[in-house]
């Protein structure tokens, strides 16, 4: 059976990074790591927190169809390579594919049976505090991060769950149970195939 695929989105500052990367490490799935024109933020690895690529590099990869899904957000462009995701799923492994609200869409319609995940923080003071706080973007950079972040909020309504993040092991946790439950679905569910199946070739 193949692994199932949790798509994790939010505003810039929601924490959905943060709690994605712990979670992982936790449960031991693997996180996609998308492809972005950006540049690395202090502390960030080529290939472990993103393949960073030049904005040539990455059009050259668009006209190949060598993305799952991609966008352009805060004027850089974000994508993931298909490759990366469908070979950890045919091989039965559940991944954690953190993409930002344009990108998550997309792939739900590609894969309808995706499971969305949206992030925030109670309400845009506590998310402006936060993206202040990095100390990593001028203030024209959170102007338009904040401004994205009323756009992404019309789209939560689309999403199969919401967690607001107040407290990161309290975010883990909601997010652990989300993916739990869903594991133990498709385990009943090959379970059931299973006892079909054998049922089936019995009476043959």
């Amino acid at each position: 059976m193949k692994g199932k695929l949790i798509i994790v989105s939010g505003p810039s500052g929601s924490g959905k990074s943060t709690v994605t990367k712990l979670v992982k490490d936790k449960l031991n799935i693997p996180l996609s790591i998308s492809a972005t024109t950006r540049k690395p933020r202090n502390g960030e690895i080529d290939g472990k927190d993103y393949y960073f690529l030049t904005k040539e590099e990455f059009q050259k990869k668009i006209k190949n169809d060598e993305f799952y899904e991609f966008a352009n957000v805060h004027g850089n462009y974000y994508g993931t390579l298909k490759k990366t995701v469908e070979e950890n799923l045919e091989k039965g492994l559940n991944v954690i594919l953190e993409i930002d609200v344009q990108g998550a869409l997309i792939a739900k319609e590609k894969k309808k049976d995706a499971i969305l995940v949206f992030f925030k923080t109670e309400n845009l003071e506590v998310l402006e505090n936060r993206l202040r706080n990095r100390k990593t973007d001028s203030d024209e950079v959170i102007e338009l991060r904040l401004k994205n972040a009323k756009k992404e909020l019309e789209y939560e309504k689309k999403y199969d769950y919401v967690i607001v993040n107040k407290e990161i092991e309290k975010a883990c946790n909601d997010l652990i149970n989300i993916i739990n439950f869903w594991i133990m679905k498709n385990y009943r569910l090959m379970r059931i195939q299973w006892k079909l199946w054998i049922k089936l070739k019995v009476k043959s």
